[in-house]
């Protein structure tokens, strides 16, 4: 029981984690190596797609999606996909797509004469479902060496979380010693009772048994 107990407390957090690095920005440094368009049929990894463009129709099945390739300091390729995220979730209130396309664009470079540009996204990227980041702002910085902007919102947004998570924490410790705690030492306690009527009723068998058997 206590490793079942420990198991399902740590998938939750597990889950909660994943859920808050998924949806938290996050910003990289990269050179735009080019930017480009393509047809996308949603399948198994819809839920890692945003909903359609404002203004198109959101019960289509395909869709053209932006996408901006680039290369980070260190050279690895990542390439990032570039949809409004709407009304929905994550609530990034993104509606500028096409802008950020043209930004982009106009940010590409080589690798002779390299641009770096600060990207702020959301996301993961993972090649074998095909998954990509969602970009959400794009912007140009000195160098590959540039400093990225301090997390504040993320900073924010988890303080306020474990502020949350400690208030509903120490209510439900109020709650359970005041009205679950009782109840369980009385269910306890109606069991150790029990037990102990039964054991008396045991040895009082045992000893008439005894005797019975003494008397004959």
């Amino acid at each position: 029981m206590f490793y079942v107990k420990w198991g399902f407390i740590a998938i939750i957090w597990s889950l909660i984690v994943a859920v808050f690095h998924y949806t938290l920005p996050q910003v990289d440094i990269v050179r735009v190596t080019d930017t480009y368009e393509k047809r996308i049929d949603p399948g198994e990894n819809r839920l890692f797609w945003a909903q359609a463009d404002a203004g198109s129709n959101p019960n289509a099945t395909s869709r053209d999606v932006f996408f901006i390739q680039t290369r980070r300091a260190d050279n690895r390729v990542m390439v990032y996909r570039n949809e409004d995220t709407g009304w929905g979730w994550p609530p990034y209130f993104k509606f500028d797509t096409s802008n950020l396309q043209a930004e982009a664009a106009d940010a590409k470079s080589t690798a002779a004469d390299p641009q770096y540009n600060a990207i702020r996204h959301y996301g993961w990227r993972v090649e074998f479902f095909s998954i990509f980041p969602n970009a959400i702002s794009v912007w140009p910085v000195e160098g590959p060496e540039a400093s990225k902007p301090l997390p504040w919102l993320n900073t924010l947004i988890l303080l306020f979380f474990g502020a949350i998570f400690y208030g509903v924490r120490v209510r439900w410790r109020r709650f359970r010693e005041a009205r679950i705690d009782p109840k369980l030492e009385e269910i306890q306690d109606s069991w150790e009772a029990a037990e102990d009527n039964m054991a008396e009723k045991r040895s009082r068998f045992r000893r008439w048994w005894a005797a019975k058997r003494r008397g004959y």
